[in-house]
């Protein structure tokens, strides 16, 4: 604000005739007979000024006072606010002196206005979260001052709480850096919003710092624009605490670093602030080897590669292959999530394999009849031999959406232990859609998904939404279509009912369906049972179904610092469809078509999420069991 000097020309100008009637601590004391109080001009002042005015002045006619009292009255009266300056002027008299102050009223408040305020331009939102604009804001702060004398103070408390609303708006660097008056009232704010000048990266060593012994920057094997294209927050924008909190969540949440944080420093212009964003990266590669003896390909050795920073891009590069006497298996996968140069953050993934699976639609559960099985003892379950590529698109569509789109070519082959192609199982059922145990398909995959989860680790509030639908086609010996639906809604509510220690709790209810429209092979059915659909149950125990429901329900809970509880109770079925799958998979080997399992497990919290155990009882009393990375949902 404009400097508001306080002048004390003070015309201490005795008459040489009126003796000093005390001197203390070398100061003259001298009597007041009468205490003015004009304005500029010498007029009287208003009621309210004059009685702010007279109620700051100690001093009273007929008090005894020293040059320093004089001053600490001026300064009083300048205290109320409501002058620009003041001056004391005492004047001789034949009984003493008399003491008139000069107060210029401060012009009353016509308008306040604003400079380099661009996020107080677009509003900032009140304590319950409704935006409110820039006039609305200045009218509640400062309309019970307009239109009366400008008082300094209550102008302090208004601005005070200016910053306070930037700062509930995570503006923390928001303040104001000077007020401006001018003669027609009106107020200017100078406000420096902390302006971001530049983003900077820096790569923290073990022990914690950026840079080297001899000062230089430590260089990272991330390229920078990996980080800094997931932050939101940009140079010239206005530095916003939580909006930066949630771009340091999803750094951290590429999966490559082991902590990042934030520090700020000055800028070359005083009003604006540098960002440093430090990382600290860890190890995204592994490789390992492996020998053995199978009963299924003989003697094999296998190698495994993994990279989930190939080239510093973030992206995703893994190889897993295993030789046998008799077959080779491998997968080849590449992802990208963020193909470079993309606005719409698209994410690839790719995938070449060969893989060779234990068939649980074809398994042989202990109440399949004698003989069902494949090979020469007729008890082996087969096996699906699946030999393809595919490839994906996904992208985020604002608001907690995504979608996705895919392409998958596959050969399936339906073989023994040994690896021999088989047709039937022991009793005639055919185990492909062709007949002759070799199918060959193209899959188009269509999803979409809505996120409103208050968190994607450990959610107690909001809800899931994932659908999903594939277009198949089967060609080769014989040819058809049919179309796959799929759909998954979770939700959460937070609770409170055990008190182990502090942490979030919930309720989580999981609700399932799908249906197959059109003639498909019965290794594509619906399998019921396992780890992810009822526990309890080993995979595909319940059945298999041209269509199914899964509902599930848990009660998860903190035990302490990195230990999660969980109750469960998962039911499924095949809505009686078992029949509709070609060969009657389920039916033929007595599998029930629903079952309901519950049981407890614990969550164990580790970088690379939580690692879930289950411990699950059917309802026939068998029990299982299971493991996995994450949540079941």
């Amino acid at each position: 604000m404009r400097s508001l000097a306080i002048l004390l020309p003070l015309l201490w100008c005795i008459s040489p005739c009126l003796p000093l009637l005390a001197q203390t601590n070398g100061e003259a004391r001298i009597q007041v007979v009468e205490v003015l109080v004009v304005d500029g001009e010498g007029k009287a002042l208003s009621p309210e000024l004059e009685k702010a005015a007279y109620d700051a002045i100690p001093i009273r006619p007929g008090a005894i006072i020293s040059r320093s009292d004089v001053e600490k009255a001026a300064n009083a009266v300048f205290g109320t606010g409501f002058f620009s300056n003041v001056q004391a002027q005492p004047e001789n008299t034949p009984l003493g002196i008399r003491l008139k102050f000069v107060a210029q009223p401060n012009p009353p408040l016509k308008a306040i206005v604003t400079e380099n305020s661009q996020v107080l331009d677009n509003g900032l939102k009140d304590s319950q979260g409704k935006l409110q604009t820039k006039e609305q804001i200045i009218q509640s702060l400062f309309g019970d001052q307009f239109n009366k004398t400008i008082n300094l103070l209550s102008l302090q408390e208004a601005v005070k709480a200016l910053e306070k609303l930037y700062q509930d708006n995570g503006f923390v660097l928001a303040q104001v850096a000077d007020i401006r008056s001018a003669p027609d009232g009106t107020i200017t704010l100078v406000v420096a919003e902390g302006v971001i000048e530049e983003i900077r990266v820096g790569f923290l060593n073990e022990e914690g710092k950026t840079e080297d012994k001899e000062g230089k920057p430590i260089r990272g094997n991330t390229r920078e624009f990996i980080i800094t294209r997931e932050l939101t927050t940009k140079p010239g924008d206005v530095l916003n605490r939580n909006t930066l909190q949630a771009d340091l969540q999803r750094v951290f949440g590429l999966g490559i670093f082991e902590d990042v944080n934030v520090n700020l420093n000055p800028g070359t212009d005083p009003k604006q602030v540098i960002v440093n964003v430090n990382v600290k990266e860890r190890s995204t590669g592994s490789i390992s080897l492996a020998a053995g003896l199978s009963s299924a390909t003989g003697l094999f050795g296998g190698v495994s590669f993994q990279q989930t920073n190939f080239g510093g891009n973030n992206q995703k590069v893994g190889f897993d292959a295993q030789v046998g006497e008799r077959e080779l298996l491998f997968d080849l996968s590449f992802t990208d999530p963020w193909l470079a140069g993309d606005p719409f953050r698209t994410s690839f993934s790719a995938n070449i394999f060969s893989r060779r699976l234990f068939s649980y639609i074809f398994d042989n559960p202990p109440t399949a009849p004698p003989g069902i099985g494949v090979g020469e003892s007729k008890l082996e379950t087969p096996r699906e031999n699946r030999l393809g590529a595919s490839f994906s698109f996904s992208r985020p569509l604002g608001d907690g959406n995504s979608g996705s789109i895919g392409l998958r070519f596959e050969q399936v082959r339906i073989s023994d232990v040994p690896g021999g192609t088989v047709a039937t199982d022991g009793l005639g059922n055919p185990l492909s859609f062709s007949g002759t145990g070799e199918d060959s398909l193209a899959i188009a995959q269509i999803a979409y998904a809505t996120d409103r989860r208050d968190d994607p680790l450990q959610p107690t509030t909001g809800s899931l939404l994932r659908v999903a639908t594939e277009q198949a086609l089967v060609f080769g010996g014989s040819s058809a279509l049919f179309n796959r639906l799929r759909a998954s809604y979770s939700f959460y509510i937070p609770v409170q009912l055990v008190n182990f220690t502090p942490g979030p709790q919930a309720l989580a209810f999981n609700i399932q369906g799908g249906t197959i429209i059109g003639e498909f092979p019965p290794y594509e059915a619906f399998r019921i049972g396992g780890t992810n659909s009822v526990r309890g149950y080993d995979e595909g125990r319940i059945g298999s179904g041209k269509s199914f429901a899964l509902l599930s329900a848990e009660y998860r809970f903190p035990i302490f610092s990195i230990l999660n509880g969980v109750i469960f109770a998962d039911y499924g079925t095949d809505l009686g469809t078992g029949n509709q799958v070609i060969g009657s998979p389920a039916i033929v080997r007595g599998k029930p078509g629903s079952g309901f399992g519950y049981g407890g497990g614990i969550r164990i919290r580790s970088p690379l999420g939580a690692i879930r155990i289950d411990y699950g009882v059917a309802e026939d009393g068998n029990t299982q069991i299971s493991f996995g990375i994450g949540e079941k949902f």
